[in-house]
């Protein structure tokens, strides 16, 4: 299989070009040079936001194209177009965001969308992603178009620094606010999980629209931050608080608390309750939290110091409030 890789390899794309030299795939990655790209793939460069920046795709036929792209939708729309009879397919991976807020509890792939516009500059998140749906849809046409749609991605190499975030915090170690119920229920995918269904999915012609996270609990806040703990051998207490007294601090889920939203809310049905059962029946397999949290940690060790990705998360002030709380 040719495939061709678009999009960067920092994450989701590091963790594609390597799933597929794995399967002893023909791997292209074509991408700025910002992040090196895995051993074993075939390296063009350029810059799409660029005046001829696709001139390196100029030539060459592939498979399948996977494309992981998160601005304008015009970038998309001109790569699609240039590649639309010398490729066989387009997977483009998009966002659960492109669904219309509020997402309720169970929302499947069918459920209404954000307004999107494959003409369209870049303006935020969810219509860029919508927007890039409707490019590869247009100029690959249905049966061709491989919508992925994943949540929260977790594992090595993360650089949205949630889940780092936490294994920072925690290996510091002390009283550490810890958003509750412990049982609140957690949605995400591993992102070498996301590369394995993608790259399956693309061998089986699959196309359309697929949530790609586990189903809602997988795990809990409890089951991760307690892992964090014993991964890391701090020496950390958690603290459990309720959700009300979070909100009484004035403070954010996800922004201020990474990955965590509180139950029963429109925040939790759209971030962590969606209907994904679409992916799981064809052959989408979520390996255990204790397994992605342990390896996002000892690939955390041996990022250089000043490198990793971190959010803000909870600053001292704010939890200090929490905890006299």
């Amino acid at each position: 299989m040719r495939l061709l890789l678009l999009g960067g390899t920092d994450f989701a794309g590091r963790a594609v070009a390597e799933a597929g030299v794995a399967r002893g795939w023909d791997v292209t990655v074509f991408h700025r040079g910002e992040h090196p790209a895995p051993p074993g793939v075939h390296v063009l460069h350029g810059d799409r936001t660029e005046e001829d920046g696709l001139a390196a795709l100029a030539t060459g036929e592939w498979d399948t194209v996977v494309d992981t792209w998160s601005g304008a939708p015009t970038v998309v729309r001109d790569t699609a177009r240039l590649l639309a009879v010398r490729a066989g397919r387009y997977a483009f991976v998009s966002s659960r965001s492109v669904y219309a807020w509020p997402a309720p509890a169970g929302l499947d792939e069918f459920g209404p969308l954000v307004e999107g516009d494959p003409d369209a500059e870049p303006t935020d998140f969810a219509a860029d992603k919508r927007g890039a749906e409707l490019a590869v849809l247009r100029e690959f046409g249905a049966d061709r178009a491989l919508l992925v749609r994943p949540g929260l991605i977790l594992g090595p190499r993360e650089n949205a620094g949630r889940l780092p975030w936490w294994l920072s915090r925690i290996a510091r170690g002390g009283e550490i606010p810890a958003p509750g119920p412990r049982d609140t229920p957690l949605q995400y995918i591993d992102v070498r999980d996301l590369a394995t269904w993608l790259l399956d999915a693309l061998e089986a012609a699959l196309y359309g629209p697929y949530n790609l996270v586990s189903q809602p609990g997988h795990t809990t806040i409890g089951e991760l931050l307690d892992t964090c703990v014993r991964v890391t051998g701090a020496a950390a207490e958690l603290r459990w608080t309720s959700p009300d007294a979070i909100a009484a601090a004035g403070l954010s889920p996800w922004t201020d608390i990474p990955v965590w939203a509180p139950p029963g809310t429109d925040f939790h049905a759209a971030i962590h309750a969606g209907d994904v059962s679409r992916a799981h029946a064809t052959g989408l397999r979520c390996r255990p939290a204790t397994e992605t949290i342990t390896d996002t940690w000892i690939w955390q060790q041996s990022v250089p110091d000043g490198e990793l990705k971190l959010v803000d998360g909870l600053s001292e002030e704010a939890e200090g409030r929490l905890l006299k709380g």
